[in-house]
């Protein structure tokens, strides 16, 4: 009996900090924004070399409470219309200049199909054909992304690159794109990078 309940405690044990990992780097939890667990996974080879900015075509979120409600219908959406594992992105950026957990660093994403298993995906909450990305959104992902390299979840030498480069879509919308463009990890030819 002893054993089990050994047992029992290393894997909570082990089960938060997994949960403290996926979501470090001053991210909003999927505790925290009520999210679902997922229903399986697979986990990246890090650290990933790779990020793919996008967005997610829904309305644009300024407060805690309308990103969060936003971040779980996108969920919902992934999970139960699409029959995803969990949430598509691995992060998702909110009107509120927060980042929330989506699958995170640690587990395949579901976001640009033939690059999942490879990248990140990092979802800016809205319509960036319309909205124009704050400099708070922008800034939450430049800190997330510092973090991610300094905790090992993506090489120093990462590339960022835009949804629309790699698939047939608008993604991330045309004011997003024209900003992330400027960046210097931004990588504007991706033919070696692209699946063939």
């Amino acid at each position: 009996m002893a054993r089990l309940h050994s047992a029992v405690v290393l894997a909570l044990a082990l089960s938060s900090l997994l949960t403290e990992i996926a979501a470090d780097c001053d991210v909003v939890s999927k505790k925290q924004w009520d999210g679902l667990i997922p229903v399986h996974v697979s986990y990246l080879a890090r650290p990933v070399s790779l990020v793919i900015v996008q967005h997610t075509v829904t309305p644009f979120c300024r407060t805690d409470a309308g990103c969060e409600e936003l971040v779980r219908n996108i969920q919902t959406n992934h999970m139960e219309a699409l029959q995803y594992w969990d949430i598509g992105p691995s992060f998702l950026v909110g009107g509120n200049g927060k980042v929330y957990e989506g699958s995170g660093w640690l587990h395949v994403g579901a976001h640009t199909y033939g690059y999942n298993s490879r990248s990140i995906g990092v979802a800016f909450i809205g319509n960036f054909n319309t909205d124009e990305p704050s400099g708070a959104m922008l800034e939450a992902l430049r800190s997330l992304l510092r973090c991610g390299v300094e905790r090992g979840h993506l090489a120093g030498d990462y590339r960022a690159v835009a949804h629309r480069q790699l698939i047939a879509s608008e993604s991330p919308g045309r004011k997003l794109y024209n900003q992330i463009r400027r960046w210097p990890e931004w990588l504007e030819n991706v033919d070696s990078i692209k699946n063939a």
